[in-house]
């Protein structure tokens, strides 16, 4: 039997549902009432292409205004969704389209030379189908058929594509709203619409009647320009873009930030001295560092069952309807700190056309090893330790870069530090690091070589440190550290 999800938008027709935020400055308002009306002239135009129940679309854009109307307009016609990351070249984006059977790309102007020949393609407008009859109303809708497929990042061969099911993003929904009412919150987010990070902050914003405000790219002045300018109440991000907010020091001096009550973080984890900064920044808010990964569901933890406050930089206890535990690298379970094996109602089933990938990352019984390290404390509350894959050996010791991250950035002069691994004929592997200095600050390589031998253990300190003004970014805004290894081989 079908559901009608409604696709998920319940807010007063006069309130602000989103302002999206051009990267000059501009922006756009819509009403509750004005995505009611863009979202059905889409669905128009999507009827009129013949496009029906269980068909593939994709889209290959930029944040923009358009790209919701688009998302909204295809979940309600029962389509699956395939939102592409723009910045792959050009032979990925082919592949990721080809592998998911997309039958329609929507495309911005800048991009649709990048969709590949034989696969139809139009631009993002809803404003020409604005007065033809979308037919019937939102489709009997199959829950279990996919409502999405997000693909990995593909830092090792080509990405994977992760399909979500209604009745899993329609939970993801509905975890988000507890606690509520949220209709007052004005929610920021600058991550790209093709990683489940921003796709969720829209989608919880529209489905609580609160405002989204949609930035088309992250840039830090653009962030907090936009915290001052439109009194945003909640910040989404991941914490390298915030290390990269709190280091415009003069115009968050200058910027009204009274209004921020919510800091969320993702995806990665928070070092203390990132923590201690967004504190003196923003003051009394509430924050904590969400978890949530593409193939095991975007959400796992949240609040205390029991009403403990939620620590500083901690992803929280397991939501309901969430198992979870911790094994070692052997596979047994473990009550302390190990790598996180979880399931939730919005588990991935499996990759796209890969049974051997799945196996070896999905459990019959729906288990997905995640890959990232936790602890978990007496109280039951989950820490994000490090990645896994992140790693490396050392002269037959392991090293996590997180934790080289961590002592470095206790140094007074250090803003933000990258570890990475290179090859050595002796040890294996070896760290070096990639620092970024606060401003108006100095500090010497011997220094911070001595600070790190200092206050932890010697096989993990950095052979060499390169001092840099910004870290790059990959396409999540994570920090690239692909990148980062290929130049510090390169140096060496």
């Amino acid at each position: 039997m079908g559901v009608n999800v409604g696709y998920r938008v319940h807010g007063a027709p006069d309130a602000i549902a989103m302002v999206f935020v051009r990267a000059d400055g501009t922006h756009a308002t819509h009403t509750y009432a004005d995505v009611e009306r863009k979202t059905t002239a889409f669905l128009a135009r999507l009827r009129g292409m013949s496009l029906r129940p269980g068909n593939t679309v994709g889209i290959l854009a930029e944040n923009c205004d358009e790209t919701v109307f688009c998302w909204l307009a295809s979940l309600r016609a029962g389509l699956t969704v395939v939102p592409v990351n723009h910045k792959l070249t050009a032979q990925t984006i082919a592949h990721i389209l080809q592998d998911a059977g997309v039958r329609h790309v929507f495309a911005d102007a800048e991009r649709r030379a990048l969709v590949p020949a034989g696969i139809p393609a139009s631009e993002l407008m809803s404003a020409e189908c604005a007065n033809r009859d979308p037919g019937q109303g939102v489709a009997d809708i199959d829950p279990d058929a996919h409502a999405v497929v997000l693909y990995t990042s593909g830092s090792t061969g080509m990405p994977k594509g992760v399909p979500m099911t209604h009745a899993g993003y329609n939970w993801t929904i509905d975890m988000r709203l507890r606690g509520g009412p949220h209709h007052h919150h004005r929610i920021l987010a600058a991550a790209p619409l093709y990683h489940i990070n921003a796709l969720g902050a829209v989608t919880f914003a529209l489905a609580a009647g609160a405002c989204i405000v949609l930035l088309q790219r992250f840039d830090p002045r653009l962030y907090i320009d936009a915290i001052g300018r439109f009194r945003c109440t909640w910040l989404t991000s991941v914490p390298a873009m915030i290390a990269m907010v709190v280091r415009e020091t003069e115009l968050l001096s200058r910027t009204d930030l009274s209004s921020v009550r919510i800091v969320r973080m993702g995806s990665s984890p928070v070092s203390e001295k990132l923590l201690e900064q967004v504190r003196g920044i923003f003051g009394a808010v509430s924050l904590s560092n969400h978890y949530g990964t593409t193939e095991g569901g975007p959400l796992v933890f949240g609040a205390s069952p029991d009403g403990k406050a939620l620590p500083d930089g901690a992803a929280g206890w397991p939501l309901p309807g969430v198992d979870v535990k911790l094994v070692n690298e052997h596979g047994r379970e473990v009550s302390e700190q190990g790598v996180l094996v979880h399931r939730t109602p919005a588990t991935m089933k499996g990759y796209l056309n890969l049974p051997e990938k799945t196996q070896q990352v999905l459990s019959a019984d729906g288990w997905y090893f995640s890959g990232d390290i936790f602890r978990r404390d007496r109280d039951g509350c989950y820490w994000f330790v490090s990645r896994f894959d992140d790693m490396f050996v050392c002269g037959g010791e392991n090293v996590y870069p997180q934790e080289v991250e961590r002592v470095l950035e206790m140094h007074s002069a250090v803003q933000q530090a990258c570890v990475v691994p290179v090859g050595d004929d002796i040890k294996g592997a070896k760290p070096v690091a990639f620092v970024v200095l606060k401003s108006h600050a100095s500090a010497t390589e011997e220094e911070l070589k001595s600070h790190a031998l200092n206050n932890g253990p010697a096989y993990q300190h950095p052979r060499r440190i390169f001092f840099t003004d910004t870290l790059p970014l990959a396409g999540t805004n994570k920090i690239d550290r692909n990148q980062l290894i290929r130049q510090a081989a390169a140096s060496s």
